[in-house]
Protein backbone atom coordinates (compact mmCIF):
# COMPACT_ATOMS: atom_id res chain seq x y z
CA UNK A 1 0.00 0.00 0.00
CA UNK A 2 1.56 3.24 -0.60
CA UNK A 3 2.30 5.29 1.91
CA UNK A 4 4.37 8.73 2.78
CA UNK A 5 7.72 8.75 3.62
CA UNK A 6 9.04 10.47 7.19
CA UNK A 7 7.94 10.28 10.64
CA UNK A 8 4.40 9.60 9.38
CA UNK A 9 5.71 6.63 7.09
CA UNK A 10 2.44 4.53 7.54
CA UNK A 11 -0.32 7.60 7.31
CA UNK A 12 -1.81 7.09 3.77
CA UNK A 13 -1.05 9.31 0.75
CA UNK A 14 -3.68 12.03 -0.50
CA UNK A 15 -5.13 9.97 -2.95
CA UNK A 16 -5.45 7.02 -1.10
CA UNK A 17 -7.00 8.80 1.49
CA UNK A 18 -9.42 10.43 -0.70
CA UNK A 19 -10.29 7.44 -2.40
CA UNK A 20 -10.64 5.63 0.88
CA UNK A 21 -12.43 7.88 2.11
CA UNK A 22 -14.96 7.86 -0.79
CA UNK A 23 -14.99 3.87 0.26
CA UNK A 24 -16.37 4.86 3.76
CA UNK A 25 -18.35 7.75 2.15
CA UNK A 26 -20.12 4.95 -0.23
CA UNK A 27 -20.05 2.18 2.77
CA UNK A 28 -21.96 4.41 4.83
CA UNK A 29 -24.19 6.31 2.59
CA UNK A 30 -25.55 2.50 2.00
CA UNK A 31 -26.40 2.27 5.07
CA UNK A 32 -28.27 5.79 5.27
CA UNK A 33 -29.85 4.76 2.21
CA UNK A 34 -31.22 1.43 3.69
CA UNK A 35 -32.86 3.59 6.81
CA UNK A 36 -33.74 6.29 4.90
CA UNK A 37 -36.03 4.01 2.51
CA UNK A 38 -37.43 1.76 5.27
CA UNK A 39 -38.81 4.81 7.07
CA UNK A 40 -39.95 6.31 4.30
CA UNK A 41 -41.67 3.05 2.94
CA UNK A 42 -43.29 2.78 6.02
CA UNK A 43 -44.85 6.29 6.35
CA UNK A 44 -42.44 8.29 8.00
CA UNK A 45 -42.09 11.87 7.68
CA UNK A 46 -38.82 12.72 5.52
CA UNK A 47 -37.18 15.26 7.83
CA UNK A 48 -37.26 12.63 10.54
CA UNK A 49 -36.26 9.91 8.24
CA UNK A 50 -33.23 11.99 6.48
CA UNK A 51 -31.77 12.63 9.76
CA UNK A 52 -32.04 8.86 10.78
CA UNK A 53 -30.72 8.31 8.18
CA UNK A 54 -27.49 10.63 8.65
CA UNK A 55 -27.12 9.31 12.11
CA UNK A 56 -27.15 5.40 11.04
CA UNK A 57 -24.02 6.20 8.47
CA UNK A 58 -22.19 9.14 10.37
CA UNK A 59 -21.48 6.67 13.32
CA UNK A 60 -20.39 3.63 10.87
CA UNK A 61 -18.46 6.58 8.50
CA UNK A 62 -16.59 7.96 11.71
CA UNK A 63 -15.35 4.39 12.87
CA UNK A 64 -13.99 3.60 9.28
CA UNK A 65 -13.22 6.94 8.31
CA UNK A 66 -10.82 7.64 11.34
CA UNK A 67 -8.84 3.94 11.33
CA UNK A 68 -8.96 3.22 7.62
CA UNK A 69 -8.61 6.27 6.17
CA UNK A 70 -6.38 8.89 8.09
CA UNK A 71 -4.68 5.54 9.98
CA UNK A 72 -5.94 7.10 13.64
CA UNK A 73 -4.95 4.10 16.49
CA UNK A 74 -4.91 6.09 19.25
CA UNK A 75 -7.42 6.82 21.88
CA UNK A 76 -10.27 9.60 20.36
CA UNK A 77 -10.11 13.29 21.96
CA UNK A 78 -13.31 14.62 22.10
CA UNK A 79 -12.38 18.10 21.77
CA UNK A 80 -9.46 17.89 19.42
CA UNK A 81 -10.85 15.77 17.01
CA UNK A 82 -15.16 14.09 17.64
CA UNK A 83 -16.30 17.45 18.07
CA UNK A 84 -14.67 18.91 15.01
CA UNK A 85 -15.58 15.62 13.05
CA UNK A 86 -19.41 16.21 14.24
CA UNK A 87 -19.32 19.58 13.01
CA UNK A 88 -17.77 19.21 9.91
CA UNK A 89 -20.15 15.92 9.21
CA UNK A 90 -23.29 18.22 10.47
CA UNK A 91 -22.82 20.44 7.88
CA UNK A 92 -23.29 17.82 5.22
CA UNK A 93 -26.13 16.72 7.54
CA UNK A 94 -27.13 19.31 7.43
CA UNK A 95 -27.76 19.60 3.79
CA UNK A 96 -29.16 16.15 3.15
CA UNK A 97 -32.00 16.88 5.44
CA UNK A 98 -32.70 20.77 4.13
CA UNK A 99 -32.92 19.16 0.49
CA UNK A 100 -34.76 15.77 1.30
CA UNK A 101 -37.14 18.32 3.12
CA UNK A 102 -37.04 20.92 0.41
CA UNK A 103 -38.03 18.28 -2.08
CA UNK A 104 -40.41 16.47 -0.18
CA UNK A 105 -42.57 20.10 0.60
CA UNK A 106 -42.20 20.60 -3.97
CA UNK A 107 -43.33 16.80 -3.88
CA UNK A 108 -46.21 18.05 -1.88
CA UNK A 109 -48.84 19.65 -4.46
CA UNK A 110 -47.90 16.94 -7.23
CA UNK A 111 -49.80 13.73 -7.58
CA UNK A 112 -47.51 10.55 -7.74
CA UNK A 113 -47.39 7.04 -6.37
CA UNK A 114 -45.54 6.58 -3.55
CA UNK A 115 -43.03 4.22 -4.57
CA UNK A 116 -42.05 7.14 -7.11
CA UNK A 117 -42.24 10.32 -4.20
CA UNK A 118 -39.82 7.96 -2.37
CA UNK A 119 -37.26 7.19 -5.18
CA UNK A 120 -37.31 10.94 -5.57
CA UNK A 121 -36.80 11.98 -2.15
CA UNK A 122 -34.12 9.47 -1.71
CA UNK A 123 -32.73 10.93 -5.23
CA UNK A 124 -32.11 14.24 -2.63
CA UNK A 125 -30.81 12.58 -0.43
CA UNK A 126 -27.87 11.39 -2.02
CA UNK A 127 -27.48 13.85 -4.04
CA UNK A 128 -26.38 16.24 -1.04
CA UNK A 129 -23.88 14.06 -0.53
CA UNK A 130 -22.42 13.73 -3.64
CA UNK A 131 -22.46 17.86 -3.69
CA UNK A 132 -20.48 18.11 -0.49
CA UNK A 133 -18.52 15.00 -0.47
CA UNK A 134 -15.27 16.95 -1.46
CA UNK A 135 -15.64 19.65 0.53
CA UNK A 136 -16.10 17.27 4.02
CA UNK A 137 -12.98 15.35 2.83
CA UNK A 138 -11.44 18.39 2.39
CA UNK A 139 -12.31 19.42 6.27
CA UNK A 140 -12.03 16.35 7.83
CA UNK A 141 -8.27 16.08 6.31
CA UNK A 142 -7.32 19.64 7.05
CA UNK A 143 -8.87 19.86 10.31
CA UNK A 144 -9.61 16.91 11.95
CA UNK A 145 -7.97 14.21 11.16
CA UNK A 146 -4.75 15.43 9.28
CA UNK A 147 -3.48 17.87 12.07
CA UNK A 148 -0.99 17.02 13.93
CA UNK A 149 -0.93 13.33 12.56
CA UNK A 150 2.87 13.51 12.00
CA UNK A 151 3.76 14.35 15.48
CA UNK A 152 1.24 12.30 17.35
CA UNK A 153 2.95 8.85 17.49
CA UNK A 154 -0.21 6.64 18.66
CA UNK A 155 -1.31 7.57 15.04
CA UNK A 156 0.80 5.72 13.23
CA UNK A 157 1.37 2.64 15.57
CA UNK A 158 0.44 -0.62 14.47
CA UNK A 159 -1.48 -2.15 17.58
Amino acid sequence: MPSVSGPDSTRPRGSVRFFRAAASSVTATAISQVTLLLILWWGGHPTLASAAAFVAGAVPNYLMTRRWVWGRRDKPQVKSEVVPYLLVIALGGLAAVGLTSLVAWLLTPLTMSHALRVVLLDGAYVSSYALVFVLKFTLLDRLVFGRDAARTPATTSRS
